[in-house]
């Protein structure tokens, strides 16, 4: 047995916990127990840090069920303020993840717990409908965008997200992360549900926001000049900043909050 130093965050509600340089073998099994909301500390996922050259850090993501995810737009966010709190600083960061390179900004607030964080995410990619996508039943007729953020995302247009039944809709395709997405309220805004990736429903998705933005931008949902985009989630709202439209090159902007620091004997 040895003791391991988390610190637990959340960007928007969607929480996570973040352990440096930790002495385990079996990280998935770790994720599975440190994460469940009953029987473990609770999060959806598991950062872990390790040193990397020419970069602040390297970041690996375990999500709830053990499952290893390439990246996460509020995942990053908590990372990148467990990094700041454990340097001291406020730098901007290089984190390298299993996306590649992640460039983080960070603006301190008010409050000592809660960071502003801008993370340059690249560009959105188009990718071809998963398999078993036919499982959803989706209206041939509703606007569907397949998208990549570093991780695969299925962005679908509906009239009223909070009448869709995402938990079925999800289990149905849990080997992507699936949007739901209406207009507004708001001209330059949308809303969007998430049902996430080997984590079920999270209150927000970071990676899911920007695919949702761009989306919403090619469907014409905000007019073509906008290039800011607010997404409002169940847990908060994110900024979408839209570099190049055609490309979809991005930027996240969004809080991380530090909940609080636990000893575990793993």
């Amino acid at each position: 047995m040895a003791d391991l130093e988390l610190t637990k965050h959340h960007g928007l509600g969607n929480d996570f916990l973040v352990a440096f340089h930790p002495h385990v073998d079996d990280l998935p099994a770790l994720a599975r127990q440190l994460c469940h909301r009953r029987h473990g500390i609770g999060a959806d996922g598991l950062l872990i840090g390790e040193s990397e050259p020419d970069y602040a850090a390297r970041m690996v993501l375990y999500n709830s069920d053990g499952s290893r995810a390439e990246m996460s737009g509020n995942g990053v966010r908590c990372f990148a303020q467990a990094l700041a709190r454990r340097r001291g600083d406020t730098d901007p960061q290089r984190i390298l993840t299993d996306a590649g390179e992640r460039l983080v900004t960070l603006c301190s607030t008010d409050d000592p717990d809660v960071i502003e964080a801008a993370v340059d995410m690249g560009a959105v990619e188009v990718l071809s409908p998963p398999p078993g996508w036919h499982l959803v039943g989706s209206d041939p007729m509703r606007p569907v965008r397949h998208l990549g953020v570093g991780n695969p995302h299925a962005v679908v247009l509906v009239e009223d997200v909070g009448l869709v039944d995402l938990l079925s809709l999800g289990e149905m395709v849990p080997h992507i992360n699936l949007e739901v997405v209406e207009a507004g309220p708001e001209p330059t805004a949308i809303r969007m549900r998430v049902h996430e990736r080997g984590a079920g429903i999270t209150a927000a998705c970071g990676t899911g926001a920007c695919a949702s933005a761009w989306a919403a931008s090619s469907w014409g949902l905000v007019d073509d000049d906008v290039r800011e985009i607010t997404v409002h989630m169940d847990g908060g709202d994110a900024k979408v900043r839209l570099h190049d439209p055609i490309k979809g090159h991005c930027t996240l902007v969004g809080p991380a909050v530090f909940v609080g620091s636990i000893t575990v004997h793993v």
